[in-house]
């Protein structure tokens, strides 16, 4: 049986005063660093064809973020504690020159990085994922967030992973992705993930001026919340370069990878010049 990118990758697992975090890394020759932060109740299995197509090119580096997958049970769920627990394994690893690739979650926890450790990073890639600050969320946006828990509870278990894993992806490999991810989870250890996701977000946001180049990649098809809205918005108040990856929804970098690596490889060679 051929092997999967992430069995040819060293996975490492350290401890923290919260729970375990799980990793993977490949070290090559090259002076950058990929780092793929995954999406809310998903997993580093997300990033497989974005490691398939980067993998020998440029050091790597993905995990599942603490409280998910591999990383629970895991307390007090916050991303500027994530944020440290991110930096002190860079460190631990010596990986320099960070290109930070959040979808997602993952931009939520990219953001806060940045925010906490300003000028460390060369390049942050945005994929379906909202900008920090403080003008782009209405009285009302932040309300719904603080919903998510208690309205997620009145779905059967069953209807609620099926639904989160639809409304999230375009493609049946896609959805396939999300829904193994959803397995380990109980109703209610899902929808506190999902609940304090959102909220600790509403806790972290704040404006954010970030001085690295930027990419925003975006599904045609997300359907998630106001995410198309918020990235429109973001590219309008910044100049960040927006690009609209066709046939993919919030899940855009398993629903059109070649579209996705594409933009990020060349957002990188950019960088190197």
């Amino acid at each position: 049986m051929e092997k999967s990118i992430f069995e040819m990758m060293e996975q490492k697992r350290i401890s923290t005063d919260k729970g375990p975090i799980v990793y993977w890394i490949s070290k090559c020759q090259s002076e950058y660093t990929l780092v793929f932060l995954h999406g809310l109740t998903a997993d580093h299995t997300l990033f497989e064809k974005q490691i398939s197509y980067f993998c020998g090119h440029f050091n790597l580096f993905c995990w599942d973020a603490p409280a998910h997958g591999k990383s629970r049970p895991f307390s007090n769920f916050a991303y500027s504690s994530i944020a440290k627990n991110l930096k002190d394994i860079l460190e631990k690893e010596r990986l320099k020159n960070i290109i930070l690739i959040g979808q997602s979650m993952g931009g939520f926890i990219a953001q806060t990085y940045i925010k906490l450790y300003p000028n460390t990073i060369k390049g942050f890639v945005g994929i379906d994922t909202c900008p920090f600050g403080k003008s782009y969320y209405t009285k009302f946006d932040k309300w719904c967030l603080h919903q998510i828990e208690w309205m997620s509870m009145c779905f059967p278990h069953k209807l609620l992973t099926t639904s989160i894993a639809k409304s999230c992806t375009y493609t049946n490999s896609a959805y396939q992705n999300m829904m193994i991810a959803l397995q380990p989870y109980s109703k209610k250890e899902l929808c506190h993930l999902m609940g304090a996701g959102y909220t600790e977000f509403l806790q972290e946001n704040c404006d954010v001026k970030i001085t690295c180049p930027v990419l925003i990649l975006v599904g045609e098809h997300d359907k998630t919340g106001k995410v198309k809205q918020y990235c429109a918005a973001w590219h309008k108040n910044t100049l960040h370069p927006l690009y609209i990856i066709p046939n993919a929804a919030h899940n855009s970098n398993f629903d059109n990878s070649e579209a996705v690596n594409l933009k990020i490889d060349m957002f990188i060679q950019n960088l190197m010049q």
